[in-house]
């Protein structure tokens, strides 16, 4: 079946935000947030350099520059939240995650060094999330790109999504090319 390259780009859909966010919402995502690490290095762990220099699409970034982006966003994220919690609706600094992806260290860079900092991350990262009270979730920062106010409700279940976003990018490119065979 030939998919579309919006298609291909959104494979779970594009982010929607809950109009309610419960207790039980956060937890899940905590939960998915926790679970990518271990999920990314099965899915990368038998593929050749040639395998990962594979885009997950046409114009796409390849599987390895998606490891290294998940690395790249998640540290970016990790550090948001903190900003959220210690400091009353900071402004973040945005960073531009395409001339990310081109830099020699995405582009070509082993993937194991970004799997270990995903993992660092990851486990840092939720102990943190695990830590905050439910009313802690209603704590925000400001993104000048988006000009808008989000909460950390709002942005553990985008980040649990970004989570899952990538991984399929990962997991579909595996299975159409064959190589889970």
């Amino acid at each position: 079946m030939e998919h579309s390259i919006e298609q291909l780009k959104y494979l779970i859909g594009k982010y929607q935000s809950l109009a309610s966010i419960a207790e039980s919402d956060i937890h899940a995502w905590i939960t998915q947030i926790s679970d990518l690490p271990l999920r990314l290095r099965t899915a990368v762990s038998k593929l050749s350099d040639e395998q990962l220099d594979t885009p997950y699409r046409e114009g796409g970034w390849t599987l390895r520059q998606v490891v290294h982006h998940l690395a790249d966003s998640h540290a970016n994220a990790y550090v948001r939240f903190k900003l959220a919690i210690t400091e009353d609706n900071p402004t973040i600094r945005p960073y531009l995650e395409a001339k990310w992806a081109e830099c020699q260290d995405a582009k070509f860079g082993g993937v194991e060094v970004s799997l270990k900092l995903v993992e660092a991350i990851h486990e840092r990262w939720v102990m943190f999330l695990n830590s905050l009270e439910f009313v802690d979730y209603d704590r925000a920062y400001t993104h000048p790109e988006h000009n808008r106010v989000f909460t950390l409700k709002h942005i553990t279940g985008m980040y649990a999504w970004h989570c899952e976003h990538h991984l399929q990018h990962i997991l579909t490119t595996i299975q159409r090319q064959g190589w889970d065979k």
